[in-house]
């Protein structure tokens, strides 16, 4: 045998070795969803001070603290990245709304009281200000405007089912038939078009938000009156 066939045995890797190796390839599984969370948190920032347009994947990664090779390996492009970060905020948001105990002794000042906590939580500026951006942002990206519509339309539709059920099963107004299970879908979405939807159009207009903090509670009152007598006066087929 001669000494060019031979090979010298490889040390063994150092503690700080496998460390180096660690950090340059994808991160470990467990912190994957961290990384994912914080790029889509700096990206979200960034847009809404930048918009669509002025926005860079550059500044999204130093706002980040992450490489752009991260990125790209999570989101094809900035429309990529764009998509999911209004995806994520707009409607993972309505699923994670969490209403207090309601307050009032009558069926009409608890559904008060649990419509205005709702619209007081979707009032959050940032939450506004992406949804201006992705009406902005329509006709550059047109599935995306219409997708959101459509799944925010459904997912707030089943929290107004979720709540209805949940404020009426022990009241009178329950067992009239605007709450029968094949009807309550409608009755939700007819309740939150009159609550939420018209303060919500105004919000999207509104530069200070908070000049309609005082204008909330008069309204829903007003609108749960009214639809509490709707349901009491009786339910019409075709409404949906």
């Amino acid at each position: 045998m001669t000494t060019s066939t031979l090979k010298t045995p490889r040390a063994p890797r150092t503690t700080a070795a496998r460390q180096v190796e660690v950090r340059a390839g994808r991160p470990p599984k467990e912190l994957a969803g961290e990384v994912d969370a914080r790029i889509l948190d700096a990206a979200r920032r960034v847009f809404l001070q930048r918009g669509f347009e002025g926005a860079s994947i550059d500044e999204i990664a130093e706002a980040a603290r992450s490489g752009k090779r991260t990125i790209y390996a999570r989101f094809r492009d900035k429309r990529a990245l764009f998509t999911e970060v209004v995806t994520r905020d707009i409607l993972s948001r309505i699923a994670e709304f969490k209403a207090d105990p309601p307050v009032g002794a009558t069926i009409e000042e608890r559904l008060t009281s649990v419509a205005s906590t709702l619209l007081h939580w979707s009032f959050d500026a940032d939450r506004i200000g992406l949804m201006r951006l992705a009406i902005a942002e329509a006709h550059r990206f047109p599935d995306l405007a219409a997708t959101v519509n459509r799944r925010a339309r459904a997912l707030s539709t089943e929290l107004g089912i979720h709540l209805l059920r949940e404020l009426t099963q022990s009241d009178e107004l329950g067992k009239l038939p605007a709450f029968a299970p094949e009807h309550l879908p409608t009755t939700a979405r007819l309740f939150l078009d009159i609550i939420a939807v018209p303060m919500l159009l105004r919000a999207l207009f509104e530069v200070d938000l908070k000049a309609l903090d005082p204008e909330i509670d008069e309204h829903v009152a007003r609108g749960v009156a009214f639809f509490v007598a709707a349901c009491r006066t009786g339910y019409r087929r075709g409404t949906d």
